[in-house]
């Protein structure tokens, strides 16, 4: 079982590496944006999971004291299908348990039927709730 710990400065370009070849970016989202700031309180980080000294899988978790999210689960490709996914995604469950958060939310991409089925399989199930946003500039 790999073993996922809090992502460190030296680590950051592998992680937004990773999150580019497994097709996580969009040109709207920052990545180093998105990583500067859940590391910058204690509700939010990114895990990473080490494989032979590298970056082999991510999760950005966070919550807002009631709700938490999974953002940027990523795995290596040439380590995909090997249940690293799965660790994951239990160890940002295990990082928002510690913190008495009961329930956790993602978003999956609508045309996303790989990885809708990926989380299916791990018990996440779709709610019957509208997802509105808005970006907020200035």
């Amino acid at each position: 079982m790999m073993q996922f710990r809090d992502i460190e400065d030296q680590y950051v370009e592998a992680v937004v590496a990773l999150w580019t070849a497994c097709g996580l970016t969009r040109p709207w989202n920052d990545p180093y944006k998105d990583i500067s700031f859940a590391r910058e309180g204690a509700n939010s980080t990114v895990l990473v999971g080490m494989s032979d000294d590298r970056i082999a899988a991510t999760v950005m978790v966070g919550h807002d004291g009631h709700r938490g999210m999974l953002y940027y689960v990523a795995v290596d490709p040439a380590l995909q299908r090997q249940g690293l996914g799965i660790e994951a995604v239990r160890a940002a469950e295990k990082w928002l348990g510690a913190r008495g958060v009961w329930k956790v939310n993602l978003l999956v991409r609508a045309e996303n039927e790989k990885v809708r089925g990926f989380y299916e399989k791990l018990g996440y199930e779709v709610n019957p709730v509208l997802c509105m946003a808005r970006r907020i500039t200035g």
